[in-house]
């Protein structure tokens, strides 16, 4: 029996949309009617039949999906090695204050650790088991909360393919860390954006409204927030978790805030989740080891979507030496926070530059007087000194500058008071 036989004789419509091809039948037509909103038709009368005529040549771009095809890339920073190859000089050299990396690096149970391993060459645990029993212990909250991820970045990714259908929104409150609009741009989702009141805080009455009219599924929240610093409230987020949306709330650099974490929030909000990395505060940002506490009605799907083995045996290893270690975290966190409050004080002298308080690892500055702000950064990295410079349109005339040692802070003051 033919191909037209096994569907009755109905002509068959491949369509290609934005989400590829597929076939459609249509019963007694042989061409389909379809709405203004798919972006192309092909209709054929039968199976079998073939178009020669105007066919185009298969390229490799004609494989990806449409959305990723329009995708910016992200834009990270620039690696220590590329940066030492362009500016001539050294690594040890580069006086580096342009990612919130933690100058001080791991404990150094962490290089013991690494060097005893002995099996990198078996798969890691896929549960990470012997971690989050370290992270319950370290957080009070029970290891069956707690997912580990390669970077939090992993786990914002995780909880957009497990949330979010094509076409669903998230609600991104900018300025922010940009990560969760490119996640979206990646996962097909819209974004609304709702931005932040002039000092930074929340426009809680907007996010209502946004959640109301538009129904988004999960709104992003970072405290304290990148790229300014500022944290918060509880009474703040409280309002925001009575709205019947997601809320992903980042703490990334908690640890410098002087606040409790809410990861122990996530047992009465079914809401609620709650990143947190080693990166800042055990300085593991090379190795990549984040995690988040989740409502157990949550976890369990995450758990079946993620990546078997994606956190290294290297990474675990590491996360788990630089726990046994608090009295180091402890120090370096106090030594980041002295240094976060004298560099603040010397940043507000500079004729320049104006810049705001920060309960995190990093002070953002606004630029004035007439300063650009990309030519400052790029003044500055031809001197050995890197700093953040943003280019969108809500911190336009603003650079970021992550809290070093007191050293570093001391090359950066002398270069900027060679540019006064």
């Amino acid at each position: 029996m033919g191909a037209i036989d096994l569907y009755n004789g109905l002509s068959l419509c491949m369509v290609k949309s934005s989400n590829g091809f597929r076939f459609s039948s249509s019963l007694k037509t042989k061409t389909c009617d379809f709405s203004r909103n798919q972006r192309k038709l092909n209709c054929m009368a039968s199976i079998s039949a073939t178009v020669e005529e105007g066919r185009q040549q298969l390229t490799g771009d004609s494989f990806i999906r449409h959305h990723l095809r329009e995708l910016s890339p992200y834009q990270s920073i620039l690696p220590f090695e590329v940066l030492s190859t362009r500016l001539g000089r050294k690594p040890e050299e580069i006086v580096k204050l342009d990612a919130n990396e933690n100058p001080y690096g791991p404990p150094p149970e962490v290089f013991e650790a690494l060097g005893a391993m002995k099996f990198p060459y078996i798969y890691p645990d896929p549960e990470s088991r012997r971690l989050r029993a370290a992270l319950a212990e370290d957080s009070g909250l029970e290891s069956e909360y707690i997912l580990v991820g390669c970077g939090a970045d992993e786990l914002i990714d995780l909880i957009m393919r497990c949330v979010l259908d094509p076409g669903d929104s998230i609600v991104d409150c900018p300025p922010t860390f940009t990560m969760y609009e490119f996640d979206a741009a990646v996962n097909c989702a819209r974004v609304i954006k709702v931005p932040r009141k002039t000092d930074f805080s929340l426009d809680v009455e907007k996010i209502a409204e946004a959640v109301e009219h538009q129904k988004p599924k999960i709104i992003f929240l970072t405290s304290p927030n990148n790229p300014d610093g500022s944290v918060i409230s509880d009474d703040v987020l409280l309002k925001i978790l009575d709205l019947p949306i997601l809320v992903v709330l980042d703490e990334a650099y908690i640890e410098f805030s002087g606040l409790d974490s809410k990861m122990r929030w996530v047992k009465q909000h079914d809401n609620l989740i709650v990143l947190r990395t080693f990166s800042k505060r055990a300085g593991l940002a090379g190795l990549r080891v984040g995690y988040g506490a989740f409502p157990l009605s949550i976890i369990e799907y995450l758990w079946r979507a993620k990546q078997p083995y994606n956190v290294s045996v290297a990474a675990e290893l590491s996360a788990c030496a630089a726990l046994q270690n608090p009295t180091y975290l402890e120090k370096v966190k106090v030594a980041l926070v002295e240094e976060r409050e004298r560099l603040y004080a010397l940043l507000k002298q500079v004729p320049f530059l104006n810049p705001y308080p920060s309960h995190s690892n990093f002070i953002l500055c606004e630029v004035t007087a007439g300063r650009d702000a990309k030519n400052l950064k790029e003044d500055l990295a031809k001197m050995g000194v890197m700093i953040r410079h943003y280019s969108n349109k809500e911190l336009k005339g603003y650079v970021r500058v992550s809290v070093g040692k007191p050293d570093q802070t001391d090359a950066l003051m002398d270069c900027l008071t060679r540019l006064s």
